[in-house]
C-alpha cells in the first residue's frame, strides 16, 4: 500500500516543500523553473525521475498559509490536492511532513497531528529547548511517531565507516562548521557529530563564544572526545566536519544535498510502514540540548 503523505510549508527562506515533495511525487520541470528557490530545480536536474523517486509513499495534499503559494507548490511537485484548513490533512493521509523550518512555530503545527496519531517529520530544528521538544515527544501517541533530523546525518560523506575509523584510530577532537546561523544550521552539524559519537553519551565542560555573528559551543564528549560547533555566520561557507584522532586525522564536507534528503525521507517512511522508532527521543532530546546552549539571548 503506498503512504499517502500530507506537506505542510512554507517558511521564510526554507523551500523543503518543493525539494521534498519532488523526491516522493516526480516534479513538472517547466512550474519547478518557478520556485522561489534556483538551487531546488538546479539539483533536482541532476537525477533521473522517476527512476530516483521514493515509491512507497506519495504526497497527494499540500497545505501552506498561502492558497496561491499551495498551488505553486503543487503544480511544481504534481500534488493532486490542495486543503484550505490544515487540520483538514486529519482523515486525508497517513502520515504528515511539517516542512518549515521556524522551530518557533512546530508546536502549533504538530500539536493537532500528534495527538490524532498521526506520524510526523518535523523539519530541523525540532526545537529551540529542551522544554519545547519535551513537550511534543509528551504529545505522541505511540513510540516513534515523532521524527525529526538534519538530513546530513544521512549523508555518507559526513559519516565514518570500518575502515576509516580503524585509519583514525580514537577520536580525540572533532570540529564542525555550518553556514549561517546558530538556531537553523548547528543542526546540521549536531546530527553528523552525534552519528560519529555513536548516539550515546552525554556533553560537559561546554562554552559559549561569540564573535560578530559567528557562535561557537565547545564541550567534552563523555567519550573524552573534545567537540566544537561552530555557525559561521556567512551564506557561503561549506558544512564541514573535521577529525583528529589517535592515528590520523579526517576532513569530511557535505557534498549531495538529494542523496541526503531522500535517504531521511525513505527512513521516514520506511518508520512509519513497520512502525519502527527511527528518532529515539534520547537522541532527539541530546541534539536539541547542544542547540538551546547556543541560542543567543
Amino acid at each position: 500500500m503506498t503512504i499517502r503523505l500530507g506537506v505542510i510549508g512554507l517558511s521564510p527562506g526554507n523551500g523543503h516543500p518543493y525539494s521534498w515533495s519532488a523526491i516522493f511525487n516526480g516534479y513538472d520541470v517547466l512550474e519547478m523553473q518557478e520556485c522561489e528557490f534556483p538551487v531546488i530545480p538546479d539539483y533536482l536536474s541532476k537525477q533521473s525521475f522517476p527512476e530516483d523517486c521514493i515509491h512507497s509513499a506519495k504526497v497527494t495534499h499540500v497545505w501552506t498559509e498561502d492558497r496561491c503559494l499551495s498551488r505553486k507548490v503543487a503544480r511544481a511537485t504534481l500534488i493532486p490536492n490542495i486543503v484550505d484548513r490544515v487540520e483538514d490533512l486529519v482523515g486525508s493521509v497517513d502520515a504528515i511532513l511539517l516542512a518549515r523550518d521556524d522551530a518557533k512555530n512546530h508546536f502549533r503545527y504538530a500539536a493537532p497531528f500528534l495527538k490524532a496519531g498521526l506520524p510526523i517529520y518535523i523539519d530541523k530544528p525540532l526545537a529551540l529547548s529542551v522544554a519545547d521538544a519535551q513537550a511534543m515527544l509528551n504529545l505522541q501517541t505511540h513510540h516513534g511517531q515523532l521524527f525529526s533530523c538534519s538530513a546530513l546525518r544521512y549523508a555518507p560523506e559526513l559519516n565514518l565507516d570500518t575502515s576509516q575509523r580503524q585509519m583514525i584510530g580514537d577520536l580525540i577532537e572533532i570540529n564542525a562548521y555550518v553556514p549561517n546561523d546558530w538556531e537553523k544550521y548547528s543542526i546540521h552539524a549536531i546530527d553528523p557529530v552525534l552519528r560519529i559519537l555513536g548516539d550515546s553519551g552525554v556533553f560537559t565542560a561546554k562554552q559559549v563564544l561569540l564573535e560578530g555573528n559567528k557562535t561557537t559551543v565547545c564541550s567534552i564528549h563523555s567519550s573524552g572526545t573534545w567537540v566544537s560547533i561552530s555557525a559561521l555566520g556567512v551564506p557561503d561557507a561549506p558544512i564541514t566536519i573535521d577529525i583528529v584522532g589517535s592515528r590520523g586525522d579526517k576532513r569530511m564536507v557535505f557534498e549531495n544535498t538529494f542523496r541526503a534528503f531522500r535517504a531521511a525521507l525513505q527512513d521516514f517512511v520506511d518508520g512509519v510502514g513497520m512502525g519502527d522508532v527511527r528518532t529515539p527521543p534520547k537522541r532527539l532530546l541530546a541534539a536539541v540540548q547542544l542547540i538551546e546552549i547556543g541560542c543567543r539571548p
